[in-house]
Order: C-alpha cells, then structure tokens, then sequence
C-alpha cells in the first residue's frame, strides 16, 4: 500500500492553527498571553470559514464535482472533513480558556458568570442593565409580518423563543460594539461579567409582555470571499477603485457558512429556525462554552500588562549595529547593504531613509508597492512630502489585501491628493511584492536605492512579525526592479529576469532550476542542500521537485509556519525532507530561499510562499543577497531555528507535529534573536570607531560583535 505524500491544504492549516492553540496549553507561556492564543486561535479560524470554507461552498455551487491536486477530494469532501475536524477541536480551547481563567483567579482577575454574583453585584448589574445596557438595544419580533433582519458578520446576537397568545415567536438582540464588552465590578479583585451575559441574562425584560421559553447567544460567519471578476460589476462604468468599493459592500452580505452557538442547544426551536431560514446544516452549527468573541482577551491584557508574571517580559525592537545614526541612511547603504531584522530590530532606518529622500534636492523619483500599512502610517506621510516637495512618486497600491481594501482605498484617495500617481497593478494578479526604488540624479550620475523585503511596510506588524528588509545600491538589482515597475506601470509582466526572481513568470521556473542544479550534485555524489523559510507550502510542482530531491539524496530544511501540503519523512519518498513549524511570542512571517552548500550557496529573500497562489497567479520578487556579512547573518538566522527545541514542532511522517522530544539545548530562536538584537544595540556605542574614518563602516561593528559573541 503506498503512502500519500500529499496533506489536503485546509486540513493542514486546521493542524497550523492548533499549533497557535498548544501556545495556549503551554505553561512556560504567561498566562494572559496564554489567553491572547486561545483569540487568536479564534480569529484565525473566523478568517479561515470567511475564506477557504466560504471559496469551498462557491464550488460547490459552480463545480461540486471538482477535485483538488494533491489529496484529490471534492469540495464536499472537504467542507465535512473541516467541520469534523473543527468540532474536535474547538473543545480545547473551550477547556484551554477555562482553565486559563481559573488560573488567573490566583492572580485577582476573575470572570464571573451572572449565577454567582454576590447580592450587591447583582443589585449593581441589574441597575447596570436598565441604565447603560436597555436604552441602546434594539430588540426585534421575527414572526409571519416581521421577517428576519440581515445578521451581521462575527456579531453576538440574543435569540428569544417567545410564547404569545398569537403563537411562538423569535426575539433578537443584537450586542455589537456600541457595548463595553468587559463590565467590571471590583478592582482589587477584578471581576468582570460580559456584556453579552448581562442581555442574555434579562432578556426577558426587553420582552416583558411574552413568556420566555428558551435563550441564547448566537454568531453568524459569513463568506467573504469576493472576486473582482464578478461579471455583474465589470459591466459598470466604475475605475477599479470604485468597482472594490461596490464589492466590499457585497461582502457584507454574502451567504453564511457557520452558525455558533453559546448557552443553548443545537436542536432548540430557535436556533432551528435560524438555520432555516439562513439555510445552515446541521454540520454547520458549532456549540460553545466559551466566549463566542474572544477579541476582549487583548483589553484585557493590556489593563495588567504591567504585571510581569502575567505577560512576556517587554521588548522594543533594537537600534540596528549595522547603522549609524549621524550618518544619511543612503551613504551608509551606498558602502553596503544592509539587512534589518524585523522585530528585533527597528524599522526606523528605513523610515530615516524615506524621509531623507524626501528631503534630498537631488533625489528625483521614488516607486513602491504598497500592499498593507498601519492606520497612522508614517510610510504614508512621507510619500506624500515626496510628492508635494516635487518629487515623482509613483505608488502600487494593492487594492485587493483582504480585508485590508477599505484601508487601502482611503491610503489611494489620500497619496493621489498629494499628488502620487497611482496604480493598481495587472488584471487579476495581486501585486503581494515589497518593493521600493529610489532614484537620485547628481550631475550626470543615476545613483538607485533599492529595498526588499519579505513583510509589509507597516510600522505596527514591524512589531509583531519576523520579517527581513534589504537595503542595497546594488545596480543590477535596480535596474531589474525598474523594470517590475515599468511593468506594472504598462500593464505588463516581467519576462525575463537574472538577478530577481519576478512570479508569475521568473520565479517558480527559477526555483525548480535552483532545486535541479541541488539533484545533479547529489546524483553526482556531491554534497546538496536547501534551504527554504516560508510561511505555506502548497506548490504541486515545487512539491514534486522537492520529492525527487530528496529521492535523489538532496538533504532538505523547511522552516514552514503554517500549511504544508508535503508530508515528510515518508521511506523511499520524503526521508531526506525535515519540515519544522515553529509558533511563538512573534508570527513568523520571513521567507529565505537557501540552495546549495557554502562554497556556491545561493540565498535570497523574498515576498512569496511556495503556493501556487503565490508563484503563477501573484507578482512577487524574491532578492539576490550578495554581500558574504549578509548571507552569512541569513544562514545563521536559519539555523537557529533549526535548532529551536522550545518553540519548534517537527513534521513526522503521517502529517501531524510533534515537539521535539530533546530539550538539551533549551534553545528559543525567538528568544535567542532578542537577546542577540538588544546585546548588539548596547555594544554598539561601545566599539571602537575605526582610525582616522570621517564616516566609519557601521558593518564593522556588527562583524566584530558577532566575532565576540
């Protein structure tokens, strides 16, 4: 009997996310952190029913008899596998918050359910509801002349069964966010109840004048996925930023695909006429005995954040050794590269950079592509100086992040005022590349400033991400990113390419070539590696490279945060394969391609995970990292997290992970990059600066702390 080597992709990001959810079962971890994992355990799995269950019922309305590459199941195959997958799972994090919740009572916090409230809280409360909580509901009767409302998307809801001498009716009770979730009754201790508890608990008060029969809280999901193909739109006179805007609308009202249930039964009255009418199956509706909104665990931990035993220990990124503070950012990268390390380090470098340019006389054209920023972005601000000091600034702004579009289309309307030109990239194709050159003309000479990066260039996920950020005065790397944007200016793809690797035409082709030239050396018993940090691997054709290297002897690292439709380990397959996800106090968000041993090692950075998304169907740029500093700093990087035995879940060979079993080194790449960012910034001002130099090599520092450390 042969054994698969495929992993379906949903079912693999179901086991990602209950990696996220073991954070929560982990001691080691403190304990509000601990309770942020079971939100955003819960938020991820909100995503993934908006999304890929949402994308899943749309073929199954379109094709139900499709099947996807790997595992080959239908997609009514895989909505049942989900929704029994899920209901194994959301059991845990039920247990994992209420057992987190009776460990913080140790430490003050207590959440309190409304049948044991003291005499004087439940006087407090009750007065609570008739004054702050009744004046802003909105109740409503669905019967035959009052029909159903519009649910909202991830709102609580109150449903009532109501008897009447007209017969049964439905009572409903929106609880959005015009309430203060967290309702506190005493400081020291804190004790809280939640606001959805408090309606649930007098709902019959707002129905006074019928007998309750049954209650309880209730959330809707609802697809989200929209498509700007959508035929009914493209017929419109919009531009494509109105056309986004019509479909964000259309989102809000696309049909459900999940029903949870908080307090009541399944099989109650109400919530079988709920599922009616929303047309819900019985697989769809998922019973909680938790909080169906988990989003008031991060304000919760941000009132006790200062209590030290119940958060991580505070960390602000570091100042970067390789940078010098009273030099201009564009001198210091003209000498050489330089490599920020997100959220280690800062990203205020790059920040100086682009205010610097703007500020510069002689600097005549900036171009980026934009794809998720912060709500008070200062990369924002500082394309508009550049913009209204002169400067053509030319702005790819990507319409299409998900769930980031609204943001999106007001950054757009805000960079057109100051005067960027926009653009909004090929039809069809995300532009999900980091990107950004800047031209500067003194003279005769064209002098360029490229970076890559492997993040978003948001100041907030800088704080929160594991990503990589090149800065370099290379040419050939400059001149092969104008071309991208000259591509993406005209409408066009990058064909052809020898130093980026540009999807969807010049980067998968280029890493199964990277990957031939690994096989070749094995088969000619020469030692072959590679090396590969992504975020998801679902790629089939890379899948299957990847199997043939690894028959042909090729050793192989993969460093994947979440999905992997590979199954390592497998004899005669995958044996020569290792797949480490690794889950911590910081998403894992870098990409690293490595290939090939030390003496002809390629490495790269890069925008792309190995999905086919990603490789054919978005516009990405992978770099080239020349410097020998920076390659080697990538390489260590890498295998640090090979070596993480406290965060690392290694894949073994029937697809699921485990931890590994040694803890000899206790080794947390995380916390080792933390540690090694902050010994390097107070080092810093402490190294000697080099004789006789005006503007000393800031990268000699970096090279002699990593020589001492």
């Amino acid at each position: 009997m042969s054994v698969n080597i495929y992993d379906n992709r949903e079912l693999s990001w179901l086991k990602f996310n209950q990696r996220v959810l073991q954070e929560s079962l982990d001691s080691a971890v403190p304990l509000l952190e601990r309770l942020t994992f079971t939100s955003i355990f819960q938020s991820n799995l909100d995503e993934f029913f908006m999304v890929r269950v949402g994308t899943l019922f749309d073929q199954l309305e379109t094709d139900p008899e499709l099947r996807e590459n790997k595992t080959n199941m239908t997609s009514r195959e895989q909505l049942d596998a989900i929704f029994e997958r899920v209901k194994k799972i959301e059991p845990q994090k039920d247990k994992a918050y209420r057992d987190i919740m009776k460990l913080l009572e140790k430490h003050g916090i207590k959440q309190l359910s409304m049948d044991k409230l003291t005499e004087d809280e439940e006087t407090y409360i009750s007065n609570y509801f008739r004054k702050e909580i009744l004046p802003l509901l909105s109740p409503l009767i669905i019967d035959k002349r009052h029909p159903l409302p519009f649910i909202k998307n991830k709102e609580m809801y109150i449903t009532v069964r109501l008897d009447s001498k007209s017969g049964i009716k439905l009572g409903l009770l929106p609880v959005n966010d015009t309430f203060r979730r967290i309702v506190q009754l005493s400081k020291n201790p804190f004790r809280f109840v939640l606001v959805e508890d408090i309606v649930l608990k007098y709902a019959s008060e707002v129905f006074e004048n019928y007998s309750v029969l049954e209650k309880a809280i209730v959330r809707i999901t609802r697809n989200a996925d929209i498509s700007e193909d959508d035929d009914s739109l493209l017929d419109c006179d919009f531009d494509f930023r109105n056309l986004m805007e019509q479909l964000i609308k259309k989102r809000k009202k696309l049909a459900p695909v999940r029903l949870q249930v908080f307090g009541g039964s399944p099989d109650s009255e109400s919530v079988k006429y709920l599922c009616k009418r929303l047309e819900i199956s019985d697989n769809q509706i998922f019973t909680a005995s938790a909080p169906l909104d988990l989003s008031f665990t991060f304000a919760l931990r941000s009132m006790f954040e200062k209590k030290k035993s119940l958060c991580y220990k505070p960390f602000t990124p570091q100042k970067s050794p390789a940078v010098s503070e009273n030099l201009p950012m564009a001198d210091q990268i003209r000498k050489k590269d330089i490599l920020l390390h997100y959220p280690y380090e800062s990203i205020k470098p790059f920040i100086r950079m682009l205010n610097e340019a703007a500020a510069d006389p002689d600097v005549v054209s900036v171009k980026i592509t934009l794809y998720r920023l912060a709500r008070n972005s200062k990369i924002i601000q500082a394309l508009v100086d550049m913009a209204e000091r002169g400067i053509d600034v030319l702005v790819l702004v990507e319409l299409r992040a998900r769930f980031d579009e609204e943001n999106n289309i007001g950054w757009s309307k805000t960079l057109q005022n100051a005067g960027c030109t926009i653009i909004y990239g090929p039809k069809g194709l995300k532009v999900h590349s980091k990107l950004l050159l800047i031209t500067r003309k003194k003279g005769d000479r064209v002098e360029y400033i490229t970076q890559i990066g492997t993040g978003n260039y948001n100041e907030k996920t800088s704080e929160l991400y594991t990503d990589l950020s090149l800065l370099t005065a290379n040419e050939n790397i400059a001149a092969e990113a104008l071309n991208v944007f000259n591509a993406l200016s005209l409408g066009h793809l990058v064909e052809e390419s020898n130093h980026l690797l540009v999807a969807p035409l010049c980067l998968q082709n280029k890493v199964l070539e990277m990957i031939d030239e690994e096989i070749a050396q094995a088969r000619a018993g020469r030692k072959a590696f590679i090396g590969i940090k992504i975020n998801s691997l679902s790629d089939r054709a890379i899948i299957e490279k990847l199997v043939e290297a690894s028959q042909a002897g090729v050793k192989t690292e993969l460093v994947i945060r979440g999905l992997c439709c590979l199954v390592s380990g497998v004899k005669g397959k995958t044996d020569n394969i290792r797949v480490t996800s690794i889950v911590g106090r910081f998403l894992e968000h870098s990409r690293i391609y490595i290939f090939g041993t030390k003496q002809r090692r390629k490495v790269y950075i890069s925008s792309a995970d190995f999905m086919t998304r990603n490789t054919v169907k978005r516009v990405e740029v992978a770099a080239p990292v020349y410097d020998p500093d920076i390659q080697n700093r990538i390489i260590d990087i890498f295998e640090t997290m090979l070596s993480d035995d406290v965060k690392a879940r290694v894949q073994i060979s029937d697809g699921t992970y485990r931890k590994k079993r040694s803890h000899k080194k206790n080794l947390s790449a995380q916390d080792m990059f933390m540690e090694t960012a902050s010994t390097a910034a107070s080092c810093q001002n402490t190294l000697s600066l080099p004789e006789n130099s005006d503007t000393p090599d800031f990268s000699d520092f970096y090279k002699e702390f990593l020589m001492q450390n």
